[in-house]
């Protein structure tokens, strides 16, 4: 069996791994969606334990990853790998920011304290588009092309949160109790198909900078 122990209120808790596999209403896997467990007691949430910022990069004027996963509290680095300049921004309610035109490395991270979806845009190059989740516990993951997601977290009760910058209403709304007690495994299928991605890599007048 798959165990380790998290320190939670001083205890020594055990650990399992609960895995979801996020499908479309078709049965296909979906790619970039993310899967959060916030325990129904939040006293049990515990603080930042990290203190090396997470990486939004920007590369091929595309954000690299699409989407990012962090907890509230932690810190967001955005380097540009870029050869042209690039100004990021947020018009988010979880983080507003701008980055104005630089390349290379901006001064210093940012700090993401409030739970929620921050979407991210480039003011110069209007399809570059990714997103931040901020999660309200450590308990998070997000699918990679077979869909699975895989969450080591404390046993316990829990509210499942599952979310895809392409969802529609109904799949938003979504929640679930889960018991994390042993390793698990659920499937979760969207009831709508996902919104289609009509931004593509293009070139423009732009491409200097």
């Amino acid at each position: 069996m798959f165990a380790v122990c998290f320190a939670v209120l001083g205890c020594s808790v055990q650990a399992e791994r609960f895995s979801v596999t996020v499908l479309s209403p078709e049965g296909n896997p979906v790619e970039h969606a993310v899967a959060a467990l916030v325990p129904l007691d939040k006293s049990l949430i515990p603080e930042v334990s990290t203190s090396t910022p997470a990486v939004m990069d920007q590369i091929d004027r595309q954000f690299s990853p699409y989407v990012l996963a962090i907890q509230a509290g932690e810190w967001v680095n955005f380097p540009n790998s870029d050869s042209i300049k690039h100004h990021v921004y947020s018009f988010s309610e979880a983080k507003s920011f701008q980055l104005r035109l630089y390349k290379d490395k901006p001064p210093e991270p940012l700090a993401f304290e409030k739970p929620g979806v921050v979407a991210l845009g480039c003011n110069i190059h209007d399809w570059m588009i990714g997103y931040i989740y901020v999660a309200e516990s450590p308990w998070f993951g997000i699918s990679d092309t077979s869909g699975e997601i895989t969450i080591e977290a404390p046993q316990g009760e829990y509210q499942l949160h599952v979310w895809h910058p392409l969802m529609k209403p109904a799949d938003l709304a979504r929640e679930q109790n889960v018991t994390v007690a042993t390793s698990s495994q659920l499937a979760w299928t969207l009831q709508e198909a996902l919104h289609s991605l009509t931004h593509d890599h293009l070139t423009d007048e732009f491409d200097e900078y």
